[in-house]
């Protein structure tokens, strides 16, 4: 049997980078997808601009719009517009699209595709992992990435992630069309969505329309209510619409995302921002730092992968840390927090400047979670 350097479990944008940056440093790399072709993913496909420096391509070749205009509405109205600094600072991309192109890059960088891999046990032999498909298929590493999504098992195996993982219930649909949504316009509403908001996102000829709840989200979201008025304001006829349901697990705390040669990434690793559920950005930055950090590893220059866990922490979770607590605050009291969270005269500024990847929660997050609190106290 082949002895791999690493195994990455997952073809999603985090798998996909960790598999393209270790291949194109000449690692030898076996990636292992559930899936044998590309599917609809259940994605708004907003990611910073920013998330470029992360790879030596162009990424605009699969960037379906560039927003340069963000519009928030309280219950479809009491507008709020951000415009966006930069010449393209937030990028709508389908997200099977980016999954695809990365895939590719990884192939041609070196990377081994392994296709309908159903990986039903992980387990570690002296100093190699020997990672098992449900069909009996066998693949042995030096190192593994686990990198297979919100549903994954195996942070809980390992003792990796949060000791208590939360979710948002999310559910989103395409529709054909633009409505009366304008080019280079994205759009979240509040108020309609308890504990939580709609968005519509362009697809170049088609509309991403979503729906996320982040607090008391036991229950399912009731979309085809929330639909029937959101969809007419956007310029939409009110119909039956099939979309995908699903549970993300978002950052909840500060916690350990590696051992001894394994590694989390993605959506795996509860990296999404707790508050406006932007997920992309925290999982191409852990494919990249992840790919980092395990060629350092490998080639012997440091002893451990702790400093993955580390630069997470300092580059991503300490945002999130002060994201969370906007995003407890906030849907609690979103009627006031829409009010001085949103229509503050520098408000749209903050809020571009977030979206963009230019500042981040800690930045503003004491005084507005202040501002907050000290209003509910008064009313």
């Amino acid at each position: 049997m082949t002895l791999n350097d690493v195994a990455i479990i997952g073809g999603g944008a985090s798998g996909t980078t960790t598999a393209f940056h270790l291949a194109n440093r000449g690692k030898k790399i076996c990636l292992l997808e559930k899936d044998k072709d590309s599917t609809l993913r259940n994605c708004g496909g907003g990611m910073s601009a920013a998330v470029q420096n992360w790879f030596p391509f162009e990424l605009n070749p699969i960037v379906d719009e560039v927003i340069k205009k963000v519009e928030f509405t309280w219950c479809l109205s009491d507008k709020v517009v951000a415009e966006l600094s930069g010449a393209s600072p937030f990028w709508i991309v389908k997200r099977e699209n980016l999954d695809s192109f990365l895939l590719n890059k990884a192939i041609n960088a070196g990377c081994i595709l392994i296709t309908s891999f159903n990986v039903i046990k992980i387990e570690k032999h002296s100093k190699i992992w020997k990672v098992t498909a449900l069909d009996g298929r066998q693949i042995e590493a030096k190192a593994i990435v686990i990198a297979d999504g919100s549903n994954s098992p195996w942070p809980k195996t390992f003792n990796l992630g949060p000791k208590r993982q939360h979710h948002a219930s999310t559910f989103s649909v395409r529709i054909q069309g633009r409505g009366s949504l304008k080019k280079e316009t994205a759009r979240f509403e509040f108020g309609l969505v308890n504990n939580g908001f709609a968005w519509a996102f362009p697809l170049n000829d088609e509309v991403n329309i979503g729906i996320g709840t982040f607090l008391n989200n036991k229950d399912s979201i009731s979309t085809n209510k929330i639909l029937e008025s959101l969809l007419p304001d956007l310029g939409f006829k009110t119909s039956d619409v099939i979309g995908q349901s699903g549970k993300l697990r978002v950052w909840n705390g500060h916690s350990n995302l590696n051992k001894d040669g394994i590694i989390l990434v993605g959506d795996a690793a509860s990296l999404c921002d707790p508050f406006l559920a932007e997920g992309l950005r925290p999982a191409l930055m852990s494919g990249f730092e992840a790919a980092k950090i395990l060629d350092y590893w490998l080639e012997g220059k440091v002893d451990n992968l702790n400093g993955y866990t580390e630069i997470m922490r300092r580059n991503w979770g300490n945002s999130m840390a002060w994201g969370k607590r906007i995003s407890q605050v906030f849907y609690r009291f979103p009627k006031v927090g829409y009010k001085l969270g949103v229509k503050r005269p520098t408000a749209p500024k903050r809020i571009a400047q977030i979206l963009s990847g230019e500042m981040s929660y800690e930045d503003i997050a004491k005084r507005v979670i202040n501002r907050l609190l000290f209003s509910n106290l008064h009313l």
